[in-house]
């Protein structure tokens, strides 16, 4: 198996990128190829671990060379399009030739989205591929579909969505009905936008046929009971609510690590109990839930955050590794070729 690595996308590239690599290697059984400029890798590669050659660290990895980077404010379409020798572009191209078998980016968004769609393509009979992020929940964890990718929507894109989830969540963690709910400001069937009414009526008439297990509408607060699987919103509305969330576990994060350390005596009484903290700041860790996996494409592609640090490239790469190994893919264009 080989991962495909953009090296060059994200606010900490090729840093983190690079490091992020080096840290999963040892636990992966996978290659990975960092895609990007050699010159500026190989100077990074010297610089933090003392070696003139990646393949010094590990043989499992390597460089492929490109010459030009996508950045956040490049417009999608006119970066896919003249930016071929990009390390986004040359991923996706790497990965529909089959000589990867996963990508990997934390570039800009618009672009990652553009070129899944157009050079990748779109599994048939799915309008508008989504990320799909994963948060944690009350023991348990939480799919947010979709959390980014497609701002403006239509009703049958939120069903396809509930779709896609199902499909995923029944395969890879073997939830047998996973429960799908939409998310609204109340949950009775009358609230909400246009937008959100019309794909409540549409999930309710279609859920039996499409085999949704749907619980109806969900308020943000109720998210993380540990009740539900799957939280169908459209891009921009679950992207707000991603965000919303991460700040909320970093404030959590930071308050109660001030509190501990605030005095002798509270670090003192702290001790007993920091088998307990640890245990809930990893669960509150959005780093920990890897990237966004791109469901709806015909290969494997994961959108890193755009502000990954090394621990998130670790993770993202251990779980794009998993999602290869699951056929994730495999199995939803199986599903969908079925309807």
């Amino acid at each position: 198996m080989v991962i495909l690595l953009d090296a060059m996308g994200g606010d900490n590239s090729p840093d983190a990128n690079i490091k992020g690599a080096v840290k999963a290697i040892r636990d992966i059984e996978a290659e990975v190829c960092l895609i990007g400029n050699k010159d500026i890798i190989n100077e990074k590669i010297k610089k933090f671990y003392g070696k003139s050659d990646i393949s010094e660290i590990s043989p499992r990895l390597s460089i492929h060379h490109t010459t030009e980077t996508i950045e956040m404010c490049d417009i999608p379409t006119q970066a896919i399009k003249h930016k071929k020798d990009s390390s986004m572009v040359v991923g996706f191209n790497l990965l529909k030739e089959g000589k990867g078998d996963v990508f990997i980016s934390a570039g800009n968004s618009g672009a990652l989205l553009t070129g899944a769609t157009l050079l990748v393509g779109r599994i048939k009979g799915i309008d508008r591929p989504a990320l799909a992020g994963i948060l944690p929940a009350y023991k348990g964890r939480l799919m947010l579909m979709d959390c980014g990718s497609n701002t403006n929507c239509k009703p049958i894109n939120l069903l396809q969505f509930a779709q896609m989830a199902t499909i995923y969540n029944r395969n890879t963690f073997g939830i047998k009905h996973p429960t799908v709910g939409l998310l609204n400001i109340g949950t009775e069937e009358t609230k909400g936008n246009e937008l959100v009414k019309e794909s409540y009526r549409l999930l309710k008439e279609k859920a039996e046929e499409l085999n949704i297990n749907f619980v109806g509408n969900v308020e943000g607060r109720d998210a993380f009971s540990g009740k539900l699987d799957v939280l169908i919103a459209d891009g921009y509305t679950g992207n707000v609510f991603l965000k919303t969330v991460e700040g909320v576990g970093k404030l959590v994060k930071r308050t109660l690590t001030e509190s501990l350390k605030k005095n002798i005596l509270t670090t003192i009484g702290a001790i007993p109990a920091l088998p307990s903290i640890k245990a809930f700041a990893k669960t509150m860790d959005y780093k920990e839930y890897g990237g966004a996996l791109f469901l709806g494409v015909k290969k494997p592609v994961v959108k890193a955050h755009g502000s990954s640090d090394e621990k998130l490239f670790e993770f993202t790469i251990k779980q794009a590794e998993q999602f290869v190994k699951n056929k994730a893919v495999d199995r939803m264009i199986e599903e969908f070729e079925k309807k």
